[in-house]
C-alpha cells in the first residue's frame, strides 16, 4: 500500500477505541489457549527473539505478559562511565543530529517544534541547540525502556495526544507526528545536564506505563505534569516504563553536553545498553 493509500485508511480509523480494545484484548483473562496461539503466531510473523525472554513462551498467561517480557539477566551489558549515552531501548534509529530553530527533524524535509513535543516552552529553551535521537521500535523488539544515564529523575510529564502510527510512512506523511501523538515525558538530571526521555504513543499502543510511579497513559486522563520535592535516584539502565505495543523513544540533551557518536545514522539498529554519545571531547575530565 502507498504511504498516501495507507494514511488515508489510517484517518479513517477509530485510532483510540481501536487501541484500547486491542489493549484490553492482550490483557484478557480465561483465554489462555487463544493466548499461547497468538504469542507463537506473533513470534513467528515477526521473528521474534524469544530464547532472549526472561522467561520460555509457556510461561505467559496473555500477550500482553508476552509483549511486555523482561529480558533474561545480563543479556543487555550497559556501556560504563557516568557520561556515557547508551540506548535506552532496542530499536532502530530514525533521526538524530541537533535542534535547529528550536525544531527537530521527522523525517528528510519534515520538521517539528520542540517545545510543541515537550509541551513546555520553559523546558524547551533548555534543550534548545542541543542533541537529540528518535529511535523507533518494532513489533519484535524488546518494549520496556531504560535510563540512558544514571541520576536523578526530577518529574514526569503526561500528554494526552493522538494515536497515528509511527511507522515509515506515518513519519513520512504525518505533520508534527511525534508533537501531536499521545506521550510520556521522563525529566532527568544527570552527569551531563536535563536529559528528556520521551516516550511516544501510537495506534495499537494502547498504554504507556512508568515503572517509577503511578501513569499508565490512553485512560481519557488530562495533561499532567508531577515535579518531585525528592528527586528519586536511578542508574543508568534502570528501567523507566514500558510500551505495551511498539512505538518511538526520543532523547533531548541540553545544547553542548552531549555529542552523538558518528554511528547514529537513520536506519542503524541498536540495543539496550549500547553506548551512542557522550560527554563532546573537550569537555570530557
Amino acid at each position: 500500500m502507498k504511504d498516501a493509500a495507507f494514511l488515508s485508511f489510517v484517518k479513517l480509523l477509530p485510532k483510540r477505541q481501536l487501541s484500547r480494545f486491542v489493549g484490553g484484548a492482550t490483557r484478557l483473562d480465561g483465554a489462555r489457549g487463544a493466548h499461547q496461539a497468538a504469542i507463537r503466531a506473533f513470534a513467528r510473523q515477526y521473528q521474534v527473539n524469544v530464547e532472549e525472554a526472561e522467561l520460555p513462551i509457556e510461561a505467559y498467561e496473555t500477550f500482553g505478559e508476552f509483549f511486555v517480557r523482561k529480558l533474561k539477566p545480563g543479556i543487555r551489558p550497559v556501556a560504563p562511565g557516568e557520561d556515557v549515552v547508551v540506548s535506552p531501548v532496542d530499536g532502530t534509529v530514525s533521526q538524530a543530529g541537533h535542534t535547529a530553530n528550536g525544531r527537530l527533524i521527522q523525517a528528510k524535509g519534515r520538521d517539528y517544534s520542540l517545545a510543541a513535543l515537550l509541551d513546555d516552552e520553559e523546558e524547551a529553551r533548555h534543550f534548545s541547540g542541543g542533541a537529540f535521537t528518535t529511535i523507533y521500535l518494532s513489533p519484535r523488539d524488546y518494549h520496556r525502556i531504560h535510563a540512558p544515564l544514571g541520576g536523578r529523575i526530577t518529574g514526569w510529564s503526561y500528554v494526552p495526544g493522538n494515536l497515528w502510527p509511527v511507522n515509515r510512512p506515518s513519519v513520512r506523511g504525518v505533520p508534527d507526528l511525534f508533537a501531536v501523538n499521545e506521550r510520556a515525558i521522563v525529566w532527568m538530571e544527570t552527569a551531563v545536564g536535563r536529559v528528556a526521555v520521551i516516550a511516544v504513543g501510537a495506534t495499537i499502543v494502547g498504554r504507556i506505563r512508568l515503572a517509577f510511579d503511578e501513569l499508565a497513559t490512553n485512560q481519557g486522563e488530562p495533561a499532567r505534569r508531577v515535579r518531585y520535592e525528592a528527586p528519586r535516584t536511578i542508574n543508568k539502565g534502570d528501567e523507566l516504563g514500558m510500551f505495551e505495543m511498539g512505538s518511538t523513544v526520543i532523547l533531548c540533551f541540553e545544547r553542548g553536553k552531549v555529542a552523538l557518536d558518528d554511528r547514529l545514522q537513520p536506519e542503524v539498529p541498536l540495543l539496550l545498553g549500547e553506548r551512542i554519545g557522550g560527554r563532546p571531547q573537550q569537555d570530557a575530565t
